[in-house]
């Protein structure tokens, strides 16, 4: 049978969409376990730099002095933040040095790796798919044909790399007060308390609404998408996604080389229960930003 079955996938006249008996139980691996690794450790700091953090930003409020109470007060939230933190940070370091092995094992340049059609710096294509899309919104084209990554996947790439430098830096120098005063003016601590403080309020802002509504709230992917914790996806749905990628892969003959076993039903549900967990913390951070906004800001 085994046999029969390779004779099929062999033949040259074998369908398009890879509908075999084999080919039907498989799915795309789209991320690396480093990568969900990394986006897991991601979102547990980041949920954590959140809690604590807003909890310090918002200290008169009734629900961030219940919350300083389960974190051990507000001395061990500080701590709680600085930690995750560092956590955050070796992620991000992390990440840079598994992009630099990543050049070298696949001997591009770093003009190839930054400017290359599946990396993930804006292009001539986004802009065309950001057009496509208001058009797609308002039926006056077709959904575009999005590649590997998708302008709104960029822009949350990057916008990391500037909540690291900018969020980053001034919490270093409200960390090590004295060392950095050393170097810069004492006036800096007050300026840096309060871009630190209105940015992490930004960006807690942005994730937990804008990137939870395109990465699970849309109807296509409501309530959840757990493609980067899985980091596979049915062909079918891969083939919706990314068309301009599918195409390319087909094309070339690679497609069967990202094709792996789907995870067992346990798995997909702790996935679930992972991301569930993560989504509330969003949702609730955001309610309780909004009330503290409106009924108590100071």
């Amino acid at each position: 049978m085994e046999d029969k079955e390779e004779k099929i996938l062999e033949t040259e006249e074998r369908p398009v969409e890879l509908h075999t008996i084999k080919k039907e139980k498989l799915q795309f691996q789209r991320f690396t376990r480093l990568n969900r690794v990394l986006h897991i450790l991601m979102i547990v700091s980041f949920i954590s730099l959140a809690l604590t953090g807003m909890t310090l930003k918002f200290s008169y409020t009734g629900w961030a002095v219940f919350l300083s109470h389960l974190l051990g007060g507000f001395e061990s939230a500080g701590y709680i933040h600085r930690f995750f933190a560092f956590v955050m940070v070796s992620v991000f370091i992390t990440h840079l040095i598994d992009l630099f092995k990543m050049k070298r094992r696949e001997k591009k340049t770093l003009r190839q790796l930054i400017f290359s059609p599946d990396s993930m710096m804006f292009n001539k294509k986004d802009v065309k798919d950001i057009i496509g899309t208001l058009k797609w919104f308002i039926g006056m084209g077709e959904r575009p044909h999005y590649g590997r990554w998708t302008y709104w996947e960029k822009f949350d790439y990057f916008a990391v790399f500037w909540g690291i430098f900018v969020i980053g830096s001034t919490g270093l120098t409200l960390w090590f007060p004295e060392t950095m005063t050393s170097i810069l003016p004492g006036w800096f601590i007050n300026v840096a308390t309060i871009i630190h403080s209105d940015e992490a309020l930004l960006a807690t802002g942005f994730i937990f609404t804008v990137h939870f509504f395109n990465t699970h709230l849309r109807p296509e992917k409501f309530p959840m998408d757990i493609v980067i914790f899985s980091g596979r996806t049915s062909l079918a749905e891969y083939k919706i996604d990314r068309p301009a990628e599918y195409k390319e892969l087909l094309d070339s003959g690679r497609l069967e080389d990202f094709l792996v076993e789907p995870y067992p039903p346990i798995v997909i549900r702790a996935i679930k229960v992972f991301g569930w967990i993560a989504l509330s913390l969003g949702f609730s951070i955001i309610v309780w930003i909004i009330y503290a906004m409106i009924f108590a800001y100071r």
